[in-house]
């Protein structure tokens, strides 16, 4: 029986779930071997409704942050009505953030950098890891992260393995998902292969990018299953051993004991 499935990135208050969240987060996940989810805000409405699922669920925490493709017209309290999210004690990364020039017209990037800046500063002056979502901004995002310096880890890595080393170099770790189990994921199957045990953490992006055979449907944290198999095969090692390594390294990361 699989067991220690650590989820570092999910997206529970998502619409996809309304119909069957509560026995899902109730009971459903934990009987199939889910210890831990870190559910993460992509505005500050999701950041509150996040702040909610931590409040009702003692296995889930969660992140608050606004979204790149979020950062175009906020209220000018933004930071401060963010901030006293991210005091609450589940509320344990500043997430997700990060650069995304794929939807430039969602939001152009000289304000995506304004506000991910903004929100590094953030979490230098609370002390907490972040979450960085990086969408065809590879360069960019690591200027950011080669000046801050932060703690916390690049969620669904979608860059080269020589990308990925810089990261390492920061100290920080790589979010790797259902992506690992694609057919052409050339790059994803590379850093698997490469990034030390010590510096992974497994996630799902679930509503999003469930992994074969899965892919497609509605991806939820017990598929995650799915994705050790697929590294422990890469690696020649033990599916649950890949699980144990990676929980013990979300909950170092994010100060959950």
């Amino acid at each position: 029986m699989i067991h220690s499935i650590f989820d570092s990135h999910a997206h529970y208050d998502d619409e996809q779930f309304d119909e069957d969240r509560e026995q899902l987060l109730g009971w459903v996940l934990q009987e199939k071997g889910v210890t831990g989810i870190i559910n993460m805000g992509a505005d500050l409405k999701s950041s509150q409704t996040t702040l909610e699922l931590t409040r009702r669920y003692d296995y889930i925490f969660g992140g608050a942050g606004v979204h790149p493709e979020c950062a175009r017209d906020l209220p000018e309290d933004w930071l401060a009505q963010l901030q006293s999210i991210l005091r609450e004690p589940k509320i344990v990364a500043v997430g997700e953030i990060g650069l995304d020039y794929h939807w430039l017209d969602e939001c152009p990037k000289d304000r995506q950098k304004e506000v991910f800046a903004a929100q590094l500063e953030l979490a230098q002056k609370l002390a907490m890891p972040v979450v960085i979502h990086d969408r065809e901004a590879h360069g960019d995002v690591l200027e950011f992260l080669q000046q801050y310096k932060p703690a916390g880890v690049v969620h669904c890595f979608s860059g080269s393995w020589e990308t990925a080393r810089e990261i390492l170099k920061l100290g920080m770790y790589i979010g790797l998902g259902g992506v690992v189990t694609f057919k052409n994921a050339r790059h994803a199957v590379e850093v698997a292969e490469k990034v030390p045990l010590e510096r992974l953490l497994l996630e799902t992006d679930a509503p999003y990018m469930a992994p074969v055979p899965y892919r497609g449907k509605r991806n939820d944290s017990s598929l995650i299953a799915f994705v050790a198999e697929k590294i422990g095969e890469l690696r020649g090692i033990d599916p649950q051993a890949v699980l144990d390594i990676t929980a013990e390294n979300s909950r170092k990361l994010f100060g959950i004991a």
